[in-house]
């Protein structure tokens, strides 16, 4: 099995190419593994679509389904462009959360992210306020004055509370920096684009920010995320790790 394995800021995945559906969480648990398998957060499986240019399958490194992941479909979109499956530079392609359309000029990749749908505007979380905010997968939004302490234990029971993903994030000279828990990693991720869409909207809607913003993650990358003509659109630069052949 060809396997390519892409990191978007941090965020890492295996993506391969597959002619038809079927269960694949075995086979992310095995591909995702970091010492036994390639290493990832999650696996993306590209699919022939007959009206976009391709559909995803998408599994967390627990072998569990996830609808959307914005770093991903910024990595697939480079991918996709590179295969020839998308033309013109630009990608339009199926994922559980809806259609996705990405822009790729160079390696730095634009999606226009799914419509965020805001469930809950007032849960307590250990004495904070929370926001429950659905970016194509559900995400607790917490706003402090600091980030550099993260309780994982904390982030883990809310993640089964809620069944979502949780984030802290804090505005500091003009850029969002943003950490987060990942629901099906199960720990926290370098990076996670729905989870740093999910903290921009807080803002943008509690008007703490205006409609264009830099982003860091915790791998302390730059990235960018707008509000821009009704459409959130998460814009950053994405790294193709390797190309391999794997035995599993």
């Amino acid at each position: 099995m060809t396997v390519t394995k892409y990191s978007g800021n941090g965020n890492d995945f295996v993506i391969i190419l597959a002619q038809e559906k079927e269960d694949r969480s075995v086979l992310a648990k095995k591909l995702c593994h970091r010492q036994n398998g390639v290493g990832a957060d999650g696996l993306v499986v590209l699919l022939p679509h007959k009206q976009y240019d391709f559909e995803w399958e998408f599994y967390n490194a627990d072998g569990s389904v996830a609808d959307m992941c914005g770093n991903a479909s910024r990595c697939v979109a480079h991918f996709a462009h590179e295969k020839g499956i998308s033309k013109n530079n630009t990608s339009e392609f199926l994922t559980g959360a809806g259609v996705i359309h990405a822009s790729i000029n160079g390696l730095y990749v634009v999606s226009d992210m799914i419509s965020p749908n805001i469930i809950d505007k007032n849960i307590n979380a250990y004495g904070e306020n929370a926001w429950l905010i659905d970016s194509g997968v559900p995400h607790l939004v917490i706003i402090r004055e600091e980030i550099e302490t993260f309780n994982i234990e904390q982030a883990r029971q809310l993640r089964q509370q809620y069944n979502c993903n949780v984030n802290i994030c804090t505005l500091k000279n003009d850029s969002l920096y943003v950490r987060t828990y990942e629901r099906g990693v199960e720990n926290e991720t370098l990076a996670c684009g729905t989870g740093m869409v999910a903290c921009f909207v807080r803002l943008y809607m509690t008007e703490k920010v205006s409609n264009n913003i830099k982003v860091h993650p915790k791998s302390g990358d730059e990235l960018y995320i707008s509000y821009e003509e009704g459409i959130y659109r998460f814009g950053g630069k994405v790294t193709k790790t390797f190309i391999a052949e794997t035995l599993i």
